[in-house]
Formats: C-alpha cells, sequence, structure tokens
C-alpha cells in the first residue's frame, strides 16, 4: 500500500484498510526493534516537531521513531518558534518545507495543523489538535489487537468527557475498524451530532455499532475495554475542575465498574492520569475536593487489567509506522 506524501491529520481521511496497513506495519518495526534489528531506512531525512502544547509521550515516541529510522529531529516548543507570531502559519509550512522532510504538529486549534498541510509540500502529522489525537488511537488499537487477537466485535466504552480529541477519534477509529464503542457520561458530554452521523455512516460499511449511555453499570456491561481520560486539559480554566468533578464523578473508573464489566475486560488511558496525589495538579485538585483521584482510581490503574504503558509504548511503534509509510 502506497501512502507517500500523505498527511495524517485525522482519521476520517483514511479507509479501514489503509488504518490496518498501518496497525500490520507498526507491529512488524515494533519486533524489528525488539529483535536488535536496525531498521534506519530514511537516513538522510529530518523532521520538524512542532510542540505549541507540550508532552512527553508525543514527544519521546516521535523523537526516538525518526532516530530509528535514522531520521533528524528538531523540536520547536512555543518559545523557539515564531509560529503565529511573527511568521503565519502558511509562511512555517513554506519554510519548513524546504528544511526538512516532513512536519509534526502537536498544538490547539485543527485548522492549523490543517493550514500547515495546505501549504506544507512535506507529509504533516497531526500529534494532538483539540478535536482529534490520531497518533494515540493506532497506539490503542494496536494494544488491544496484541492483547485480544483481533479488533472487529470488541466492546469498547469511552468513560467521561467525550467532546473532545479522545471522545472523537476513538469513536472515529471504532466505526473504522467495526468495534461497538460506547460513550458514557451525562448527554452534555457526548460527541458532536453531526460526528456522531458520519461515523454512523462510516459503521454501516464495517459492521461498527454506536450506543451513548448515561448508566455507567449498564454501559459497561460484557466490555473489553474501559477507557477513560483526564478531566480537565491543557489550556482550560481552573473554574473547569469544579463542573467536571461534579459532573464526572459518578463515571470514575473504579474497582466496581470494573468487576462489573468482568474479567475479560482491560483498562486504557492514554495519560497523563491523575490517579493519586504524586503529581502537582493530582494533590492540588485532590486536597482542594477531598478526592484521592479522579477519572481513575490507583487500584484499577495498578491492577493487571491496566495496559496504559503498553499503550504509552506502542506510541513510538505507531508514530514510526506513520512517518516510514508517508515518507518511504
Amino acid at each position: 500500500m502506497n501512502l507517500k506524501g500523505r498527511d495524517f491529520l485525522t482519521l476520517l481521511d483514511y479507509t479501514p484498510q489503509e488504518i490496518e496497513y498501518l496497525l500490520d506495519l507498526a507491529a512488524e518495526l515494533k519486533a524489528k526493534k525488539k529483535a536488535g534489528i536496525l531498521h534506519d531506512t530514511l537516513r538522510g531525512k529530518n523532521v520538524a516537531l512542532i510542540f505549541e502544547k507540550t508532552s512527553t509521550r508525543t514527544r519521546s515516541s516521535f523523537e526516538v521513531a525518526a532516530h530509528d529510522l535514522g531520521m533528524g529531529s528538531t523540536y520547536l516548543d512555543s518559545s523557539a518558534s515564531q509560529i503565529g507570531k511573527k511568521e503565519s502559519i502558511a509562511d512555517t509550512a513554506r519554510v519548513l518545507s524546504r528544511m526538512f522532510d516532513g512536519i509534526e504538529y502537536r498544538g490547539y486549534g485543527q485548522e492549523k495543523v490543517e493550514e500547515l498541510a495546505k501549504f506544507a509540500d512535506v507529509p504533516v502529522w497531526n500529534g494532538l489538535t483539540n478535536e482529534y489525537h490520531p497518533t494515540q488511537i493506532l497506539a490503542d488499537f494496536l494494544t488491544i489487537r496484541e492483547h485480544f487477537g483481533k479488533l472487529k466485535d470488541i466492546r469498547f466504552v469511552y468513560m467521561g468527557d467525550a467532546r473532545y480529541n479522545m471522545g472523537n477519534s476513538l469513536m472515529i477509529g471504532c466505526a473504522k475498524l467495526g468495534l461497538h464503542f460506547t460513550a458514557c457520561s451525562p448527554a452534555k458530554y457526548f460527541p458532536d451530532d453531526a460526528l456522531i452521523e458520519q461515523c454512523r455512516e462510516i459503521a454501516k460499511d464495517t459492521g461498527a455499532t454506536l450506543s451513548f449511555e448515561e448508566d455507567p453499570l449498564k454501559a459497561v456491561e460484557n466490555a473489553d475495554v474501559i477507557y477513560t481520560d483526564i478531566w480537565v486539559s491543557m489550556g482550560e480554566p481552573i473554574e473547569a475542575w469544579e463542573e467536571r468533578v461534579h459532573d464526572l464523578l459518578p463515571y470514575q473508573v473504579n474497582k466496581k465498574l470494573m468487576d462489573h464489566a468482568g474479567q475479560q475486560c482491560i483498562f486504557m488511558h492514554c495519560l497523563p492520569s491523575y490517579h493519586d496525589h504524586k503529581t502537582q495538579v493530582g494533590k492540588e485538585m485532590g486536597e482542594r475536593f477531598g478526592l484521592d483521584a479522579f477519572e481513575v482510581t490507583d487500584e484499577v490503574f495498578e491492577s493487571e487489567a491496566s495496559v496504559v504503558f503498553k499503550e504509552a509504548e506502542n506510541r513510538m511503534h505507531t508514530i514510526k509506522a506513520v512517518m516510514l509509510a508517508t515518507l518511504a
């Protein structure tokens, strides 16, 4: 399958067959790395990594993946780049295209990465925007496939705020690859109606189903995967905490919820997580609201059902596959 020159902005742009190809390629590259087999086939190429939002996993994944492929990488954060300040996104895209072979962008609005792609002459990869997080979904699906041996017909439940990048992208991924997706939260936290309808049209061809449920116990019955994310994202005001804690605490992933799902169920999280007080934010907000944890309890996070660190590792392998497929 030839994906050379393609941007990777949202899974909506990729067919189920193309997504499966990227997962197969990621599995192949992971096996090579584990076996110590060099795969530095992109020697001489260089990539630019634009980070308007900081990250541990995304930055590390892109840098190590680029190195493994033989490429150089240049990290540009908001203090080291003039993008959107002294230089427009369009001009930045045209400048970087003449110096680099690919551009990663992690930041805020999807319109920024879309504009980068419009004006760039090299592939542009979405490392995260407010609306979509496609590289994370590849890592998630590789992890699910490794655990269950399949993706089709997996019963997938997303607990919490499904209005933004993770809820959107997981729903799209499930629709594309035939998983049974349930978003569980108060109704005001469900994804956008237009995107739901778009995914329902996709699901007609793949056998996927989409459900939206407000009762946590009903949602997780016989679930294969329970997935959650932090309730308040980077850049949101401190005032958002009070509303989210009030609305989403009944949707916290805890032992009762996991037990109700059954022993087959695994727990997933894209990280970082406020499952204890060992982070500055977790401690500050935990003391403020009198809670030991937020979106997931430490008991579940550290349990045998948790595969969160396998997911984190798979970010690197799937990102490597995206770069290799679009550059080779």
